[in-house]
């Protein structure tokens, strides 16, 4: 009988299970065959061992969640003739001792390099920065280094589950900046949500680093601890649930538009989740000059004399919704051309989608379950993009901030600017080349090698050129306006 699940096998639930099963020519099919009726997909088969008699076979396969993956093992448990004997995370494997760790990039051999990394020969370098602060930027690791900073308040989609809970996401994070930028990072867990401490606590360890990249702090806090620290500090503040997310979407309905054939400045946008990520990305979308948004949340629209604004909200207001409509997200989608949702799974029908314009664009990019099934939202929308790796159009921070930070740091940049987001947007959305678009091809894949130098080379132009700041005596040009 086949087990049903409302979700989609992914890799994060991927699981290996070591059975025994009868030596028979039928053996192995019969193993894959009741993964896939209890909705598991197969994508690897290994012997481990054999005798006359029975055959020792890995079996790994993706699975929803926890509890499918227990169901498909519970289906082949059910096989005559099998023995389970053991069954694997993956993703707990992965993750075992941690994801990343710390490498010298000099040997030390011998007492001559020892004398020269570190006493007597290191006191001579320290007084060279004691007498000018600005050498740290080249002979310290404050060149290519990034905090990435959190008080474990938004994980994810799990919510306020602290900071030790948030270090295999800030693992992660930092290993995505080694791969993809070239740039280290680090894990900097903070044990207090008060925005005092965190705001106290990034100013005083700044020194060592040449970023700071803010990460799964609760909205509306992230607000005022960006603000307040880009104020402060001399390097980029960069909270990546805000501005990474908002770049990648801004290239990524670039190319939709594209394929669909409308302009920017004629469409109605509807956001769902006016938190840290939908903020950013409206704020994005006007000053790329989107023709309208209305942006909603659980009281539903946020419209002018909406009570219990609070945070971003009353900007939002102010700036939004230009008919001034006050209804529900599904009435917002009625004639809408985009709809983008960082907000929660399961809010919307394919019916919902039916409701929208011709040629309509879906970003339903709640992790790991999407706004809208995407399965659904194809029946009627021309484009559809989630956050998932296992579908099209995968919309993932890490096309932007590997190459962010790397063009920022190449620059010496003292702040993340406007035109640095919209550049990094513009090189993405350029990486794919309008010879590729399609409806299911309008952001490049993540592994593609090209996307990081790409927007690097365009945040360091927009930062005015390597080694050279993008503000002039305190104060940034007109044309490069801070991000707020």
């Amino acid at each position: 009988m086949t087990t049903a699940t409302h979700r989609l096998p992914s890799a994060g639930f991927s699981i290996t299970i070591r059975v025994s099963v009868r030596a028979d020519a039928s053996a192995i099919g019969r193993l894959t065959t009741a993964v896939g009726e209890a909705g598991g997909v197969v994508t690897a088969v290994d012997v481990v061992d054999s005798d006359s008699t029975a055959v020792v076979v890995d079996l790994t396969c993706d699975t929803a969640d926890s509890a499918h993956a227990e169901q498909v093992v519970a289906c082949i448990e059910k096989l005559d003739g099998v023995d389970v004997r053991k069954v694997s995370d993956r993703t707990f494997l992965l993750h075992l001792g941690g994801k990343i760790e710390v490498t010298p990039k000099v040997a030390l051999r011998n007492r001559d390099e020892l004398s020269r990394a570190y006493t007597p020969g290191v006191a001579r370098v320290c007084l060279q920065i004691a007498e000018n602060p600005d050498d740290a930027r080249r002979l310290t690791i404050k060149r290519n280094t990034v905090a990435v900073v959190t008080d474990g308040s938004a994980v994810l989609g799990l919510g306020n589950i602290g900071p030790a809970a948030a270090m295999p996401v800030m693992e992660g994070k930092a290993a995505l900046f080694k791969r993809f930028g070239g740039v280290d990072a680090w894990p900097v867990a903070l044990d207090t949500q008060d925005t005092e401490e965190i705001i106290s606590i990034v100013r005083a360890i700044a020194p060592a680093y040449g970023g700071i990249n803010l990460e799964d702090i609760a909205a509306p806090r992230c607000f005022e601890i960006e603000e307040r620290l880009r104020a402060m500090l001399d390097i980029p503040v960069f909270h990546d649930d805000q501005h990474g997310t908002a770049i990648c979407v801004l290239a990524a309905l670039t190319n939709a538009l594209r394929v669909v054939g409308k302009s920017i400045g004629d469409i109605r946008v509807v956001v769902s989740g006016a938190g840290a990520a939908g903020t950013a990305i409206i704020k994005l979308l006007l000053r790329q000059g989107v023709g309208d948004v209305i942006a909603t949340d659980r009281p539903g629209a946020l419209h002018r004399g909406l009570p219990g604004l609070t945070g971003a909200w009353p900007w939002l207001v102010e700036n939004t919704n230009k008919t001034g409509y006050s209804g529900d997200l599904k009435g917002a989608l009625r004639g809408a051309d985009v709809f983008i949702g960082v907000s929660a799974p399961n809010l919307l029908t394919g019916d919902d989608i039916a409701t929208m314009a011709p040629n309509s664009i879906v970003f339903a990019l709640a992790n790991p379950d999407p706004e809208v099934d995407p399965r659904e939202a194809r029946e009627h929308a021309a484009i559809v993009a989630t956050g998932r790796s296992d579908q099209p159009n995968q919309i993932n921070n890490v096309l932007a901030f590997p190459g962010v930070f790397r063009g920022m740091l190449d620059a010496q940049a003292r702040e993340f600017t406007e035109a640095m987001a919209l550049a990094a947007a513009r090189a993405i959305a350029d990486s794919v080349g309008e010879d590729k678009l399609n409806p299911s091809v309008i952001v490049p894949s993540v592994f593609d090698a090209r996307v990081a130098p790409a927007v690097a080379a365009a945040v360091r132009a927009a930062a005015k050129g390597p080694h050279l700041d993008s503000t002039v005596d305190g104060e940034p040009p007109a044309e490069v306006a801070p991000i707020s």
